[in-house]
């Protein structure tokens, strides 16, 4: 029995083969099919993807099974459980154009959602390794000591009176005041 794994992707390439094998014209399979000549065309050069109610169409066209034909365009899983867009392809309930408008939503609401699901993956963080995070610490102790040393020298050479610490500033504020 065949699986997923053996059928060909190619739906178009599917039909045009037992379109081929029943020796029919491209031209009467579209007229049996109910569909134009350009699009089938399209449709088995895999320029088009055919909708299920197509599918349909041709599969009663060139009598072959609608599941079969659902199966080979990946409508139907291999186990024969019906998909979503299958379902609506077969509802007798339906016109032809509300199948067409709830399959293009069906689609339209998987697609969103696979978008989303892409961009909803978390990013990659770039973590520093620890070489660079030391040389960044030791380059900021550096600018640091730098300054402290252009402070001091600035100090000794009395261009600026050395700036009191915070301990100090802290002292003068508690030691009361012996001018009076």
């Amino acid at each position: 029995m065949a699986t997923g794994k053996d059928l060909p992707q190619d739906i178009g390439s599917f039909i045009k083969d037992l379109r081929q094998t029943a020796k029919i014209s491209l031209r009467q399979l579209a007229d049996k099919a109910g569909v134009s000549n350009p699009y089938l065309s399209q449709v088995e050069r895999g320029l088009r993807k055919p909708s299920a109610e197509v599918l349909q169409q041709i599969a009663s066209a060139l009598r072959v099974s609608t599941p079969a034909m659902y199966l080979r365009a990946g409508l139907l899983d291999g186990e024969g459980a019906q998909g979503v867009i299958a379902a609506i392809a077969v509802d007798p309930d339906l016109t032809i154009a509300q199948k067409q408008s709830l399959t293009q939503i069906y689609e339209t609401f998987r697609n969103e959602n696979a978008r989303q699901a892409a961009a909803e993956e978390p990013a990659t963080v770039e973590v520093p390794d620890e070489d660079e995070a030391l040389r960044t610490a030791v380059a900021a102790e550096d600018a640091a000591l730098r300054a402290a040393v252009a402070d001091v020298a600035a100090v000794e050479e009395g261009a600026t009176p050395l700036p009191k610490s915070a301990e100090v500033l802290a002292a003068e504020k508690t030691t009361p005041s012996e001018e009076k």
